[in-house]
């Protein structure tokens, strides 16, 4: 066992919330204390250093003040909930609907359905960080709609670091259980109001029933300084669908992993990702993505600029089972680089058991264009503003598909001080949005 996960087991054992979850926790601890510490040697690890975790003595966050709401906020109509440094905050959150409850506010009744889901999805056992999320475990958001139940507004899962301690662990648990033909659109926000340097880690796990549907959306622009461990745990059961968009600025350390199993036959699953490192930022997905059945479909596109000396990982996994005939899976992977000193290391994989599929996967890596960039700077554009736009049309057409204009309107200015802030190209990307 290593220094950190002693010293993360320490961590643990302080957090005493949650009472009636603590065989579960005590379990993922125990996990915890025997699995292997990753290194550069071990395969999914060997492209990210976990180095700026291990060299942090970190502690649970106290409960802190928030005078209003950060203008860095969706402005949505929608259920929000708020948490502020890892702890609930009813002042900034919405009145919660019967089917959205707290881990430390829920009934009897509600405790049994989130034991009887919980850790159901998300296979701690084969996920180290997930065990530790447990393990260390004071709240958590259950989400659970019965069968026909369609919500009406988004649910808007908020979780703000307000820099009052930079060597915070802010776990979070997200428990997404809808049942059949039930229908939700979730956001998951992540938001530093500081430089300090927090570590969150964030599961999020998702049980869809027969036919039901659901738009997820997850957005980590935290500082320069966060850390972020993350993951999405998702289970696709007949004809059900799932839409999800993430997007991720780099930090010294951020990986986010996507598990999907399409369990019953007709299951849809359409992922599309942003990643956008610069300066000296680390960012790493991981996806995996599991057909245990036939006639089920997977689209899954990522799509990442890098600037500067900053370096992205991207390793996506499509596996097709020997019984999960009739299968359509396709997997893009498409890479900017900005700087000759920007890296990327992507490694997209088919890994197919059957003989009826039809399954596609690719990967590229480029640089700027010079002739479009001479075209924009030959029109009066500065050198400067064209890379910006040339970057932010290169990620342009997955923005386009959000299904929400709100979301949309709030990405594209920020993107824009990502790529290298400057307003006349905020202005242009608002306005004209021909750039493609």
């Amino acid at each position: 066992m290593s220094e950190f996960q002693s010293h993360a087991l320490v961590l643990a054992q302080q957090s005493t919330g949650l009472p009636w979850l603590n065989e579960a926790k005590q379990a993922c601890a125990d996990q915890w204390q025997t699995e292997k510490w990753p290194t550069r040697k071990t395969e999914a690890w060997r492209y990210t250093s976990l180095q700026s975790l291990e060299s942090t003595l970190w502690t649970l966050p106290s409960d802190a003040a928030l005078d209003a709401l950060p203008d860095e906020l969706m402005a949505l109509d929608a259920i929000r909930v708020v948490f502020v440094n890892g702890h609930f905050s009813s002042q900034f959150s919405s009145e919660l609907p019967a089917s959205l409850s707290l881990f430390s506010q829920a009934s009897d009744a509600e405790q049994q359905a989130i034991l009887a889901k919980f850790n159901q999805v998300a296979k701690v056992e084969k996920h180290l960080f997930s065990q530790l999320n447990t393990a260390a475990l004071g709240e958590g958001v259950f989400l659970n709609l019965r069968a026909n139940q369609r919500l009406e507004k988004p649910v808007y899962v908020v979780h703000i670091h307000t820099g009052s301690g930079a060597s915070d662990y802010v776990g979070s648990r997200l428990l997404l259980s809808l049942e059949t033909s039930a229908e939700a659109v979730v956001i998951e926000h992540f938001v530093t109001l500081s430089d300090a340097s927090p570590m969150f880690n964030a599961v999020t796990e998702v049980d869809l029933g027969e036919n039901a549907k659901l738009k997820h959306y997850r957005i980590s622009m935290e500082s320069e300084q966060a850390l972020h461990l993350g993951s999405v745990h998702a289970a696709l059961h007949a004809n059900s669908q799932l839409t999800g968009f993430t997007l991720a600025t780099g930090s010294r350390l951020k990986r986010i992993d996507y598990h999907v199993r399409h369990l019953g036959s007709g299951a849809d699953l359409d992922l599309q990702g942003i990643y956008l490192p610069k300066h000296n930022q680390r960012v790493d997905y991981h996806t995996n993505v599991e057909h245990c059945v036939p006639h089920c479909t997977t689209n899954e596109v990522f799509r990442g600029v890098i600037s500067d000396t900053a370096k992205a990982v991207f390793n996506g996994r499509i596996h097709i089972h020997q019984d999960a005939q009739k299968t359509l899976a396709e997997m893009s992977n498409r890479n900017l680089l900005t700087s000759n000193r920007a890296e990327i290391n992507t490694k997209p994989e088919l890994e197919i058991y059957a003989d009826d599929v039809k399954c596609a996967h690719g990967a590229t890596i480029s640089q700027l264009n010079d002739e479009s960039l001479f075209y924009l700077v030959s029109r009066g554009i500065s050198e400067a503003e064209a890379r910006v736009m040339l970057s932010f049309g290169f990620v342009n057409e997955l923005v386009e598909n959000i299904a929400i204009d709100e979301i949309k309107e709030w990405l594209r200015p920020r993107m824009a001080k990502a790529f290298g802030q400057s307003d006349d190209v905020v202005r242009h990307l608002i306005h004209d949005e021909s750039i493609d």
